[in-house]
């Protein structure tokens, strides 16, 4: 299923570049990239795959000649074009994992609802500082973003988000998560976070916690249902 399953990467930024590149090595063969910004002066430093020369020009397309070049046998698909409510369920039916490497809430939401419409399965990631964040959905099973969160953040939260910013190698750790999510579940088998949430934080000895995360009763998912039905049925087998 590596080979012939395809995985979209929402975002090839500071989660979308190693996401994108652990699954290459791993041996996936069919990605799509989905992108609209072009590569700026500040993304080099953290994003290790563009260059110099790909200044002003398409992440999306940059990311794709980057990886055929290193992975000849790779199938990789490049849009430039944000992931919205006019292509969104088009863009999940047509792929078979979803990575959600975005900075944008919104969008993220959007991943969510999408994946949850087409059946399916996708792994949510986010960075803040010095902290990342990884949960896998798999769609009517397991808990959902608004299990979690219910709605996006109000636009003063995402402004003091922003002024936070990222650190690069913290965005690695959680996208190389994220690609591992994606593989296991490439390969037919349930993900390690299916239901679950990594945190990490890299100021502490301890870095990673993993949390279960209970479907949220009335939620769209529709998780809670199978839930009450048999509360005893673990997610984990």
């Amino acid at each position: 299923m590596l080979s012939s399953g395809r995985t979209l990467i929402v975002g090839v930024g500071g989660l979308g570049v190693p996401a994108a590149c652990a699954l290459a090595r791993a041996g996936v063969r069919r990605i799509t990239l989905l992108d609209p910004d072009p590569v700026e002066l500040s993304n080099l430093a953290r994003q290790v795959i563009y260059r110099n020369s790909d200044l002003g020009k398409s992440k999306a397309q940059s990311a794709a000649r980057h990886l055929r070049e290193h992975f000849p046998g790779l199938e990789v698909e490049a849009h430039t074009a944000a992931f919205d409510s006019g292509n969104a369920a088009g863009f999940a039916a047509a792929h078979d994992f979803l990575i959600d490497a975005t900075d944008n809430p919104a969008a993220k939401f959007l991943i969510n609802d999408a994946a949850l419409e087409t059946q399916r399965s996708f792994v949510y990631g986010g960075v803040l500082g010095m902290a990342g964040q990884a949960m896998t959905v798999i769609a009517g099973q397991t808990a959902c973003l608004r299990c979690l969160f219910e709605e996006p953040p109000a636009e003063d939260e995402i402004a003091s988000c922003r002024e936070a910013g990222i650190i690069g190698s913290v965005a690695g750790v959680i996208g190389e998560v994220q690609a591992a999510e994606a593989i296991t579940s490439l390969a037919g088998k349930l993900p390690e976070l299916a239901g679950r949430i990594l945190t990490y934080d890299a100021t502490q000895p301890g870095r990673f916690r993993v949390t279960e995360v209970p479907s949220r009763p009335g939620c769209r998912c529709g998780a809670w249902r199978g839930r009450n039905k048999d509360a005893s049925a673990p997610v984990h087998q």
